[in-house]
């Protein structure tokens, strides 16, 4: 298993590998719209945007994007959304390692927050805690309010952020959250 960091050329792959996955997991509408973000998603500024693949035997397998989260304090912050792993390869603990790859990265580049908006059970084994919106708000009204997570790539508590937060342009919609 290879990890690295998402190219260009990849897209159409990385794209088809969401639309099958999330299609497999909660229907065709669903895969279709996160095939419509990872689009959107792609063309983000790079310097909004980190995206990471897993491959096996050159296929890619897995996939992550981390993008922009802006807080009114300034703070260098990043979103993580969406994951994917290829259904026959889920529970295989690539997605966890490939998040654990992202970080790593993120980390090094000088990132100091990372969030998500996810299951709480799986993301808290990647360090991540829960996060209430009276500290740091969402940029949307969340629908499941237990799945806003963060954690702190310095070492440093997460202290409460006031006003509002913004997305990149891909994930500036409340169908997402």
């Amino acid at each position: 298993m290879n990890y690295s960091l998402f190219e260009l050329r990849q897209s159409q792959e990385v794209i088809e590998l969401f639309i099958n996955v999330f299609s497999d997991s909660e229907g065709q509408n669903e895969g279709k719209s996160i095939g419509k973000l990872v689009t959107e998603l792609i063309t983000t500024s790079a310097s909004d945007l980190f995206g990471f693949v897993a491959t096996d035997n050159e296929k890619i397998i897995g996939c992550i994007f981390f993008s922009r989260l802006i807080l009114q304090n300034n703070v260098n912050a990043f979103i993580l959304s969406p994951v994917a792993v290829n259904t026959i390869n889920q529970g295989k603990g690539i997605g966890q390692q490939l998040i654990r790859f992202g970080i790593h990265h993120l980390k090094e580049q000088g990132v100091e927050l990372v969030f998500t908006y996810g299951d709480p059970n799986y993301y808290k084994k990647l360090g991540f805690m829960h996060i209430r919106e009276k500290s740091i708000k969402a940029p949307f009204k969340l629908t499941h309010p237990e799945g806003w997570l963060g954690q702190s790539l310095t070492g440093d508590k997460i202290t409460i952020v006031s006003g509002t937060s913004h997305c990149v342009e891909a994930l500036n919609k409340q169908e997402y959250w």
